[in-house]
């Protein structure tokens, strides 16, 4: 117990210390050292006493300054109360009783407001035990007959106040006897205590409501009924007669809900005795109310009506019983008393809403011709000093405008024309409003329905005057440009009308606005150019939508409307070109918003993007012509297709659109200057790298014996690193040579990729012609006519141009080549062009001269002598070669003859 009671003293000096900040922790700290104890130890100790005193002072201050919950409030006065109960003597004194009363029964309520019926319970049967004790004390004691009668009060004061929480408690534990039992204690004492007459009054009109808005009827009844009884006890010092009233228009709206036939003479026994007692508009409207719900004849209605009349009841409180009589079919009732009320208060300021009232009823049961009249007569007035009030005058023009946007639905335009005219009436000329510019715009899309463009353009104008930089407007100014085929006009509203979709849009008749309007109103603008074979301004309409939407999926839609545009434009022009390059930044656009769209599933975002990948697809296959334009459709859709589900035949797509986009950029580095190619060349190589790794995953799902694939990617990496003079080349070759069944054309493409300008790489250009000539030579029949295109070209590669290239191995290759082309032509004499045999000649002619200026007169002997055994095979030409080198071939070896003999002799 010492632990207790110093645990409880640390805890409560270092909570009075503390800030606000840690406040909330002390309390739990406390609330919870207090809490285990299972009953109220004895510890009759003045400091902790004093510790239970402070602790309720502090809760006092804090809650002068709301810093406290309700909730930590209610705990730190259970700590405080706990511990002065533990240090309760034997004999407590009055003033010990007194402190303990104080400190339970506002415990105890405190618990209560915090819903906590169990502590609260607790508290206030100690509060309840205290009081006794106390009045048990007061009796006993015979001095002062008059000071113990006014304390014995002051404690059935203070009983009277639990026994009223415990009622409150029981209620709340849907307890009812027991808070009736309480409750009949507590009015028992009113007879001691009358000045507490109508705070009871009030407990059981609380219980009443609280019990209605369960749905609890019975029990309501029973509490309104008592808090009536009890407020007519003590007329002095009961509540004021509009209390009581209050009370019984309650207990009436409970029987008629409860069960209107059964209870109908007692609800309307409660609002008559109501109406008795404080006369009001809510208890003379609750009244027809009741007789309408019980059936009542019209004769009793009209009296309630009438009474309603001589009581002055606010014109609103009329008008809302009109409206209530026509809820209940009472329609005869309801115009004869909004006709009785509009007498009534004719010269009232704002009679204008009981007839804007009327209007509206008539509407409502069809009779429009008598509504006109009525709206003709206001329209006079309003032109006579009888102005409506502005609310009057709003609540009319939405009547007007809703009756005739009903006729413009139903395609009645003239009639939807001519209610806007009524509302139109109203505003005065030159009145610069946005409501004028709405009601103009609505006016202006009658006439154009009417056919009346004259109209409808001054109407628009006029909404152009008041509102220019609304949506709305600039959409009415591109539909009359639209009627009237004016190209240029319908452009700048689409233009404005693309600007203004940025901002937010406010709500126009007959259009549901939602976040997206201003980009609904552009893909109407769309449509109705569409309707009117204006295709051009149809797409400007959607170019702007995509231009300002921040909607993908609304994008999307317009884009494919562009595309199905721009696709059938291409099917009937001659200029296919103009109209593809319209088309790539479309689909560009595509791109980027399928890949940023958050709003859609995977299968959509795979939807959309398929469809794209075809057009882009498709549109390639339409540029031959234009390899830049092919590329980038390629490439284009290979992007689309990576936001679709990667199944084998996509693989092969993506695999087609990168080996044709590399094509598409070699191709393009082909028709440019040599200074114009790197960019491609690079973009190439990445098209085809990525290509590769997609080949790489398609070969490892089955085999693809008749593929090119290898071969194509191997051909247009060697042309791209040759023109770029990458080192790789030479690499890129080998690679080509290790694959099966290689074709001898790739080889000769690939000799002649490595001498096209600006590739110069002749060692590869001879090694891939070597390769090509060795595999024409193992055909079972050799195309001789290919070999000797080899041999030509390696012989040209190899014969030495100059002094300085003259090599003795370089000599010795060439010599090769020239014994494969006499082979060559000895396999076939008469199918070898004679031109070629004339090249051969020349060119081993020239070379032995060459040899011989060099003074190497044996190798100059031998290749005049190659090219002497060419001549027999040149066919017409023989006889005339054969006489001409004869000859000069004589002279040469004469003169290799005597320049042998003065070399011996100089040696």
């Amino acid at each position: 117990m010492e632990l207790f009671v110093s645990t409880v003293k640390s805890l409560t000096e270092n909570l009075l210390k503390t800030q606000s900040s840690d406040q909330v922790e002390g309390i739990e700290k406390l609330y919870s050292e207090v809490s285990r104890l299972e009953e109220c130890p004895k510890v009759p100790d003045p400091q902790l006493e004093e510790c239970a005193i402070q602790l309720w002072n502090w809760a006092v201050t804090r809650n002068v300054g709301n810093t406290l919950s309700k909730n930590q409030k209610a705990k730190v006065r259970h700590v405080a109360c706990t511990i002065l109960y533990c240090c309760e003597p034997g004999n407590p004194t009055e003033g010990a009783i007194r402190k303990q009363i104080l400190m339970a029964s506002k415990t105890g309520r405190t618990w209560l407001d915090c819903k906590n019926t169990q502590m609260a319970d607790y508290f206030l049967s100690l509060a309840v035990k205290g009081l006794e004790t106390l009045y048990g004390y007061l009796t006993t004691r015979g001095d002062g007959a008059a000071d113990i009668a006014s304390l014995k009060a002051d404690v059935e004061k203070d009983l009277l106040r639990v026994l009223s929480c415990q009622a409150e408690s029981a209620l709340i534990q849907e307890k009812n006897h027991e808070a009736v039992a309480n409750m009949q204690r507590c009015k028992d004492m009113l007879t001691r205590l009358p000045k507490d007459t109508a705070y009871i009054s009030l407990m059981c009109y609380n219980f009443g409501v609280d019990t209605y808005n369960l749905k609890k009827f019975e029990d309501s009844v029973f509490w309104l009924s008592q808090s009536y009884d009890i407020g007519k006890m003590n007329m002095k010092y009961g509540p004021r007669p509009e209390v009581k009233a209050k009370v019984l228009r309650l207990l009436a709206t409970v029987y008629i809900e409860w069960d209107c036939q059964r209870f109908q003479e007692k609800a309307l026994n409660a609002v008559s005795l109501a109406n008795k007692e404080s006369v009001s508009a809510s208890g003379l409207y609750l009244k027809i109310r009741i007789l309408l719900k019980c059936g009542a004849s019209d004769d009793h209605i009209r009296a309630g009506l009438h009474e309603m009349l001589e009581s002055k009841v606010p014109l609103d409180v009329c008008l809302s019983t009109v409206k209530l009589l026509m809820s209940e079919d009472r329609e005869v009732l309801a115009f004869e008393y909004l006709k009785r009320v509009c007498q009534h208060f004719e010269s009232a300021p704002d009679l204008g809403t009981a007839l804007v009232l009327h209007i509206e009823l008539l509407l409502q049961k069809g009779k429009e011709l008598l509504a006109k009249q009525k709206i003709e007569d206001i329209i006079s007035g309003h032109y006579t000093g009888k102005q409506l009030t502005p609310h009057a005058l709003s609540s009319l023009h939405v009547i007007l405008w809703d009756k005739a946007s009903k006729y413009f639905e139903v395609g009645n335009y003239s009639e939807a024309l001519q209610w806007y005219n009524y509302s139109l009436s109203f505003f005065k000329a030159g009145q610069m409003e946005p409501n004028s510019a709405k009601l103009q715009r609505n006016r202006a899309s009658c006439f154009l329905k009417l056919k009346q463009h004259e109209k409808a353009k001054d109407a628009i104008k006029e909404a152009e005057r008041c509102d220019p930089d609304n949506i709305f407007t600039q959409f009415g100014v591109y539909k009359i440009a639209v009627q009237e085929n004016n190209v240029e006009r319908a452009a700048e509203a689409v233009n404005a009308m693309g600007l203004l979709s940025r901002c937010p849009v406010s709500t126009e008749d007959r259009l549901l606005v939602s976040e997206n309007a201003a980009f609904s109103l552009l893909s109407l603008a769309a449509q109705i150019a569409l309707e009117n074979e204006q295709q051009e301004t149809a797409m400007k309409a959607l170019e702007s939508l995509c231009n300002n939407s921040e909607d993908e999926a609304q994008v999307l839609a317009a884009l494919r409307c562009l595309v199905r545009l721009v696709l059938s434009t291409i099917e009937n022009s001659s200029d296919d070109t103009r109209n593809v390059d319209v088309l790539l930044p479309y689909l560009k656009m595509a791109l980027e918003k399928v890949s940023c769209q958050s709003r859609m599933t995977a299968e959509q975002r795979a939807e959309e993007a398929n469809w794209f990948r075809k057009i882009a697809w498709n549109s390639a296959l339409q540029c031959e012509s234009s390899p830049d334009r092919m590329r980038d459709f390629f490439v284009l859709s290979y992007q689309l297709s990576q936001l679709c589900p990667p199944d084998r035949t996509l693989l092969m797509g993506q695999k087609t659109c990168l080996l044709m986009a590399a094509a598409a950029s070699l191709e393009l580095c082909r028709k440019s200057p040599h200074s114009a190619q790197t960019d491609a060349l690079i973009q190439a190589l990445e098209h085809i790298q990525i290509c590769r790794e997609i080949w790489k995953i398609l070969k490892a799902s089955g085999n693809f014996p008749m593929d090119p694939t290898d071969t194509l990617l191997l051909l247009y990496e060697f042309e791209a690193r040759a023109k770029l003079n990458d080192p790789k080349v030479e690499t890129v070759l080998e690679s080509v040579l290790e694959l099966e069944n290689i074709d001898v054309k790739v080889l000769e493409t690939i000799a002649a990729l490595a001498m096209e300008p600006p590739a110069h790489f002749p060692l590869l250009c001879k090694k891939a012609l070597r390769v090509a000539l060795s595999l024409h030579k193992k055909q079972p029949q050799a195309d001789l006519a290919r070999c000797s295109k080899c041999v030509h070209s390696l012989i040209k590669l190899s014969l030495p141009s100059g002094v300085s290239e003259v090599e003795a191995h370089v000599l010795e290759e060439v010599w090769d080549y020239y014994e494969e082309a006499l082979s060559i032509i000895a396999a076939a004499p008469d199918d070898f062009p004679e031109m070629e045999t004339l090249w051969l000649l020349t060119r081993a002619w020239n070379t032995g001269i060459l040899l011989y200026s060099l003074a190497q007169y044996p190798e100059a002997e031998k290749w005049c002598g190659l090219a002497m055994s060419f001549v027999r095979h040149l066919g017409s030409l023989q006889d005339s070669y054969e006489r001409q080198m004869s000859g000069l071939y004589s002279e040469i070896l004469d003169r290799l003859d005597k320049a042998k003999k003065n070399l011996i002799m100089e040696e």
